[in-house]
């Protein structure tokens, strides 16, 4: 059974930094692109960032840029979304998901998901 958990959500300041957590198990996943995205009440699911597990080619959306770093982690199927400069408009709930459709801007190309991790920054 695959599983994807995120953890290291929480409370935040305007500025202040948070690293979330995403451990997948329960299958391979050689080509599988791990990506994080975020959901704001009343919004869309969007796109924050993903890491392709054999070439660490990294993408990160452009409102991000600067501010969150996605990387693997030393531990096998684990990936990392530290968040620095956290500003009010990054308050969601962030998920972490795995999959390998061609497009990893999108999340129909993601076979997996974890629960999300709830993320609020206040000003």
């Amino acid at each position: 059974q695959v599983q994807v958990v995120e953890s290291g959500g929480g409370l935040v300041q305007a500025g202040g930094s948070l690293r979330l957590s995403c451990a997948a198990s329960g299958r391979t996943f050689s080509n599988y692109v791990m990506g994080w995205f975020r959901q704001a009440p009343g919004k869309e699911r969007e796109f924050v960032a993903a890491i392709d597990w054999n070439g660490g080619r990294i993408t990160e959306t452009n409102s991000v840029k600067g501010r969150f770093t996605i990387s693997r982690g030393n531990v096998k199927n684990t990936v990392y979304l530290q968040m620095n400069s956290l500003k009010p408009e990054d308050t969601a709930v962030y998920y972490c998901a795995a999959g390998n459709g061609v497009n990893p801007f999108s999340v129909r190309a993601y076979d997996y998901w974890g629960q999300g991790t709830q993320v609020t920054v206040s000003s």
